[in-house]
Formats: structure tokens, sequence, C-alpha cells
């Protein structure tokens, strides 16, 4: 048993938790940080990074059996899946270690175990139970980063159980290379294992409840995904629900209620489950302090304070949007907050870009058309084709689209959408504008360089205002 005192104890190491912590021993705090698992969290363990090393794999596949297009000759094309696995498993590792590095680098005192929060003097005193018994720590200040987890169906059949129906942890070291693969839900996560798998020869079916795949997304750039995913093979069901998973046989086999009422029956080999996720909030002792859950997730304000003295929280644990960028940036303006630093802004949820990496990728940042229109903005849209430009043909990606939303009267840019090989890097030029508070003009007067990806930015900036040049 060790006693902790310090002035910030943060809980969870993911994206948050740990960027809370560096950002906390920079302006002087002295830190801990408590982890059950591995350090860095489900993001570089299980989630962003692992299946972004799967989906570069499954890219270079790709274009392996397009050499033919490019001059190239590449014979007995194939995969071994387990080396596959071995690489995403070997990059997660690495990364997990520089996260221990950073933590040494600043002084960051790390503490294994699971931690539970105590009513205390002042802030939340947090108990931790290590291998070697319970450890205490008193803080003026703790913040949970607790994460969340896979969301699950409490419907027969449709529970995970690590062989048929697998979360998307199960996905990512596989057992099997399945034939065949049911896709229950169309969001990020659903996307890009159905990408991964489909590209390295599955059978892929998507089943999404609502009436278009990628429903946070643009209309237009769902529609235009779509098209491509069906274009590759995979079967995609919206408008559907999933009624029945029998899990008796060799297969498991899908009773799908589709959108006209009609019944059908899908076989797969195995299922992802992708159907959002929930917070990390039991056995962390908050009702014993008095912090609210809503709905799977802890309710904070502006600041991220949970209305306890002393007690944070950022993350996916507080809820959507639930991206490692999103938490990232919570726990640097809570930390800031409490450390008394000027001019802390309150996060703006309509700056953070969104990014799918599937093939094609997807990204996008601040309202969608409809939900402009909706907000009561009247709107100028500006539409650019990918193949209008060079360097996207060069590369031999001329299929894609770059969307921007102006408001009409005062040229505030009010949301960007892409479609196309690249765009989770491009996005964050528009992430740049909306931040700046740029405007129409701003954009027409940037100078991009040419031949590049990025001229189709400014195109459909131009295309919104009349003004395109190249279509």
């Amino acid at each position: 048993m060790t006693d902790h005192t310090v002035d910030l104890v943060v809980i969870g190491s993911g994206p948050g938790g740990y960027v809370a912590a560096i950002r906390a021993a920079q302006l002087g705090l002295k830190t801990a940080i408590v982890e059950r698992d591995a350090l860095g969290g489900v993001c570089l363990n299980w989630g962003c990074i692992p299946t972004k090393a799967l989906l570069r794999t499954s890219e270079i596949y790709t274009n392996m059996k397009h050499a033919e297009e490019f001059g190239l000759k590449a014979d007995n094309i194939g995969f071994d899946i387990e080396k596959v696995v071995k690489r995403s498993r070997k990059v997660a590792g690495k990364l997990s270690g520089g996260i221990g590095y950073l933590m040494k680098k600043n002084k960051i005192a790390v503490i294994e175990g699971e931690a539970r929060l105590e009513k205390g003097s002042a802030a939340p005193i947090v108990k931790v139970k290590t291998k070697g018994g319970e450890d205490t720590v008193k803080a003026k200040h703790v913040i949970l980063a607790t994460g969340a987890r896979a969301r699950t169906i409490p419907q027969a059949g449709l529970e995970p159980d690590g062989k048929f129906v697998w979360t998307a942890k199960e996905a990512m070291v596989p057992d099997i290379m399945p034939k065949s693969l049911l896709v229950i839900g169309s969001g990020a996560i659903g996307i890009e294992f159905a990408s991964f798998y489909n590209a390295l020869g599955a059978e892929v079916t998507i089943v999404e409840m609502l009436d278009r795949i990628l429903p946070v997304e643009d209309k237009e750039i769902s529609s235009f995904a779509d098209k491509a995913f069906q274009k590759q093979g995979m079967k995609i069901m919206t408008g559907a629900q999933v009624e029945k998973l029998d899990t008796s046989g060799k297969l498991a086999k899908a009773t799908i209620k589709t959108k006209d009422g009609k019944s059908e029956t899908v076989e797969a080999e195995r299922v992802v489950l992708a159907v959002g996720i929930v917070g990390n909030t039991e056995n962390l002792g908050l009702e014993a302090v008095g912090a609210k859950v809503d709905r799977g997730h802890i309710v904070v304000d502006e600041w991220l304070s949970t209305g306890v003295p002393g007690l944070y929280a950022i993350g996916d644990v507080v809820g959507a949007p639930w991206l490692a960028h999103k938490a990232s940036h919570e726990g640097v303006i809570c930390v800031e907050k409490i450390a008394g630093v000027k001019d802390v802004h309150p996060l703006d949820v309509t700056n953070i870009p969104g990014c799918t990496y599937c093939q094609p990728q997807i990204a996008s940042v601040g309202l969608t058309e409809d939900k402009a229109k909706e907000a009561g903005h009247k709107v100028k849209v500006g539409r650019f084709p990918f193949n209008g430009n060079g360097k996207a043909i060069a590369l031999g990606e001329p299929e894609g689209l770059v969307k921007t939303v102006f408001d009409a009267e005062t040229g505030e840019l009010l949301g960007a959408h892409m479609v196309g090989a690249e765009v989770t890097e491009l996005i964050q030029g528009f992430g740049l504008a909306k931040s700046a508070e740029l405007v129409e003009q701003d954009l027409m007067h940037a100078i991009f360089p040419h031949p590049t990806l990025s001229e189709m930015m400014h195109e459909s900036v131009l295309d919104a205002y009349g003004r395109v040049m190249h279509i």
C-alpha cells in the first residue's frame, strides 16, 4: 500500500487522459495517472492506431491488385492474415511504450490498477486496487478519462461471444480470415471493418437501421460512399434490422427485417457488432461522490466539471463525438482551466473534424447542408469532383468529391465534407479555416500548391460562388 499526494490525478491513460496529464505537468502541477490496462487506452491499443495499420495493409493489397494499370507486374498476390495482425499489434505496442516514455519525461507518476472514488474533505479521494494491495491518492483535482466500450444489443444471439459475434476488439485479432462477414451498424467503426475485410476478399453485408449508411455524414457523401462500396462488391441493407441471429451451426444465420417489411436470411462466418459505444462509468464510485450519469455518460459543464468539487471528466465517457482528438482537446481545456490559464475557450464541437479510414476515405467538419438549413442559414454550396484534379488522376484516384457549405449572407464556412483518397489528411485545412473563422474571401485568396489534391478544396469554394475554374 502506498499513499500519494499530488495536485492532479487522472484516471485513464487514453488520448484524453495522457494528454491532460502532460499538459498539467507542463503547467507545473504534480501529476499522477491511473491505468488498469495498457498505457494509451483503447485508442492506441485496440482502436484508432491498430485499425489504421490493418487498413493500410488492405490499401496496399488493393493497389497491388491494380499494379498493371501503373505499368507494373505483381504476380501471385496474396496475404498472411497472421502476419497482417502481427504488424498491427506491433505498431500498437510501440506507441503504447511511447506513452510510458512521455510519462517519465514529464515526471508523471503512473499507478497501475483499478480506481474508484470516495468522498474527501475537498476533492474525492482515489483508491486504487493494485497487484500489491490498495494505494490511496489524495489530489486537489481528479479527472476521469475512463473512455468507453462497445455497445451491445440485449437480444438473444446478438451478444458478442468472441467467436461468431465480434466487437471491434475481436475483429482486430481474427481467429480466421472469414470468407463472409455481416457488419451490423454503418458508423465509422463498422464501415472501416467492412472495408478492410472486403478488400481482403470477404463477402461483406452491411445492415443499417437508418435510411442511409454513415448517417452523421452529409447525404451526398453518404450516397457517394454507398455507390463506391457496392461497386467494390459489398451488399448494403439500409432501413433494416437484425431480428434474430442463430449461431448454433457452422455459420451465423441472421434473420433481417428489410425496409419493405419482409424478412431475409443472411449467412456469414463472422458478425461484427458496431452499434456505437457506451461510457465506462461503472464501479467508479460516482454515486458515492454525487456525480451524475445520463444514458451511460458522465454529465459535465462546458469546462468539463461534474459539479462535484474537484472532479472533472473528459473524452468518450462524457459523450459524443467519440473521437480521440476531441478527448485530447477536452483534456487541455480542463487542465488549463484548473491551472488558471488565461484565454481558455470552451470546446466548439462544430470545429471537430471527423474521419473514416475506409476506401474511399471520408472526412468532414462542421454542419452538413441539411443541418445548416435546419439551423436557419441560407446557404451557398460548392462541389468539386476528384476527376477534375490532375493530381488525383495521376495517383489513379479519380473517384471522389469535395463539398463546402457557406452562409450565403456572411460568407462563414459552415461545413466541409469529402470522400476520396487522402481526405482524412486534407480536412484539417477546413478545420483551421473554421477555427480561425475565415470567410469565403479568405479561402479564395489563399494560394494552394499545384499539383495537389488540396486544390480541390480551393475549387469547391470557388464553385460555391460561381467562380470554379476546372470543371
